[in-house]
């Protein structure tokens, strides 16, 4: 089994970033924008393990960068945390609901957010929804396997699934409101 070692340099503007990889007797390392080093690493271990091909075919998970371009219309960061900033057209609650969870997501993984899941009183404070609303529509998304419960010393939080951020994405792009 290889190994992977990954530092983050500097903490400027421009980030970068160093990955070094062994693989048996194979070491290789990789520097510079995360981007590009990302890459390179996704390049070297396809050719390096051909079986990654065949399982990226059927891999389904979204990236940081991915996540923001799908939802910087109707998700902002601001400094009460992450927000379902939209204007325009008619949101239901359960959408309201999964991109306030898809927010959270990506504030956690921005390093903006505590954490990727919440509480119905967080959810229902950064929506404005009714708390009833607010929990029958997360039973709903739990349900449907789009939301998952999480138990925490904090109580009970909800999180965004990989299927709940397909299914977001497939019924706000066919009107135009995520990027497809």
């Amino acid at each position: 089994m290889g190994s992977v070692r990954c530092d983050v340099m500097g903490l400027s503007e421009e980030p970068k970033v160093s990955v070094t990889i062994t693989l048996g007797d194979l070491r290789v390392e990789f520097s510079g924008r995360p981007e590009v080093v990302a890459a390179q690493v996704d390049e070297f271990l396809h050719k390096q393990i051909p079986t990654l091909d065949l399982a990226k075919r059927i891999y389904l998970s979204y990236s940081t960068k991915e996540l923001v371009e799908k939802f910087e219309g109707v998700i902002k960061i601001t400094p009460e945390g992450p927000r379902v900033w939209f204007e325009g057209g008619k949101l239901s609650d359960k959408e309201k609901v999964a991109l306030q969870l898809v927010a959270a997501k990506i504030g956690h993984q921005t390093a903006r957010s505590p954490s990727d899941a919440l509480l119905v009183s967080e959810i229902q404070q950064s929506t404005n929804l009714n708390p009833k609303s607010v929990s029958s529509r997360l039973s709903e998304l739990v349900k449907g396997g789009l939301v998952e419960r999480v138990q925490t010393d904090q109580g009970v939080k909800y999180r965004i699934t990989t299927q709940g951020i397909r299914w977001l994405i497939e019924t706000l792009s066919k009107r135009a409101l995520v990027k497809g």
